[in-house]
């Protein structure tokens, strides 16, 4: 017998002896640590042994005073000895889907881009059918500052994008105020669809669409969010105060700061509270390090 054949005889030997060891049988003709340790040769060109190698005599692995259904129980099955097991299996390098583990993160802006496609065809509120389009957000994948609105309104419908009327125009030129510009920020709503006449957001419009805003910001990853008007301040705050009671200070939701302010829309409508909205973004400025 070659002196591989040999090694792998005796391996096998020891496998089936630690097997039965932990079985319970205590009481046997040999001695573990009086067996040599030998490097098993895995090569292909090593024969595979058989269960019981023929120069090793059974009764010198199963005693004779030992019953064989006390050490080999119907309903346990030996262990595989390693040499015997099969290889783990060679990723291949050609696959089309990349290992998890190794594969890099996509960026923020791709997963928004699939995030946005995916909600494309969206219908898990009434708001669907009366909708030109979903207007998903806009703006920097990576901003520190987002923006976060009511819902769209007629001219958003249309164009697929948040704040492009009268108070979308306002809302610039208060980033712009800011230092920023809206290249540099992310807007997005709380209400993906339009409701119809511009009415108010309904309690279930609002928890339809809140698995897709939780994802945008998930995306995001920003570090202030500035809450436009009633709704989003109270949606995002899980709050049922007012806009005059929240704004002026920051609020936390999880890590993130919010800081509520009046909307575009009713300071176009009550120029006085324009002074207060500054103060607000203000505050924004200074968190962020961002001058005028």
């Amino acid at each position: 017998m070659s002196e591989g054949s040999t090694s792998a005889a005796l391996a096998a030997v020891q496998s089936y002896v630690r097997y039965l060891q932990r079985l319970g049988v205590t009481e046997l003709p040999i001695t573990l640590t009086r067996l040599p340790l030998v490097a098993v040769d895995t090569s292909p060109s090593v024969p595979v042994p058989s269960a019981t190698p023929s120069h090793v005599p059974v009764s010198s692995v199963t005693p004779s005073h030992v019953p064989v259904s006390s050490v080999t129980p119907s309903h346990v099955s030996p262990p595989v000895p390693t040499m015997w097991a099969s290889p783990p299996p060679v990723p291949d390098r050609h696959s089309a889907v990349p290992d998890a583990a190794t594969a890099p993160a996509a960026s923020p802006a791709v997963r928004l881009a699939q995030l946005a496609a995916s909600v494309r065809d969206c219908r898990q509120c009434r708001l669907h059918t009366g909708r030109t389009q979903v207007v998903f957000g806009s703006g920097d994948a990576q901003a520190a500052l987002v923006f976060v609105g009511e819902a769209p309104g007629y001219e958003e419908d249309r164009a697929g994008e948040p704040f492009v009327g009268a108070s979308g125009q306002l809302l610039t030129r208060i980033i712009t105020a800011m230092g920023l510009t809206r290249d540099q920020v992310y807007i997005l709503n709380v209400i993906k669809c339009r409701p119809p006449h511009n009415r108010n957001p309904q309690p279930d419009e609002i928890a339809a669409c809140q698995p897709l805003w939780e994802a945008q910001l998930a995306c995001l990853q920003p570090k202030i969010l500035c809450a436009l008007g009633t709704f989003a301040a109270r949606t995002l705050l899980h709050t049922e105060e007012t806009i005059s009671q929240l704004r002026g200070r920051f609020h936390m939701r999880g890590v993130l700061q919010v800081m509520p302010t009046y909307h575009p829309a009713y300071v176009l409508r009550n120029p006085q509270a324009r002074r207060a909205v500054w103060e607000d973004m203000q505050l924004i400025q200074q968190a962020l390090g961002v001058r005028s």
